[in-house]
């Protein structure tokens, strides 16, 4: 899972991360732009797997064995 903070006074937001490293960056931002407030606004989730490929290997596959059952077929 990667995970996204946006801050709650500006329109700042952390790039799809960690979750610690989104929350250090968040820290970060309220430290710099908003030293007088506490750290808040939301987090994202994003559950999807940021390295997966989806369907291509399948698809691939598919695509594999039609060739091989077409040459067969002489």
């Amino acid at each position: 899972m990667a995970y996204r903070y946006r801050c709650g006074e500006c329109g700042y937001s952390t790039p799809w991360t960690t979750e610690s490293d989104a929350e250090d960056r968040a820290v970060s931002h309220y430290a710099d732009r908003h030293p007088d407030i506490a750290p808040g606004g939301t987090v994202q989730i994003n559950r999807k797997d940021a390295n997966s490929v989806g369907c291509l290997p399948v698809l691939g596959m598919a695509v594999l064995l039609l060739l091989i059952v077409a040459s067969c077929q002489r």
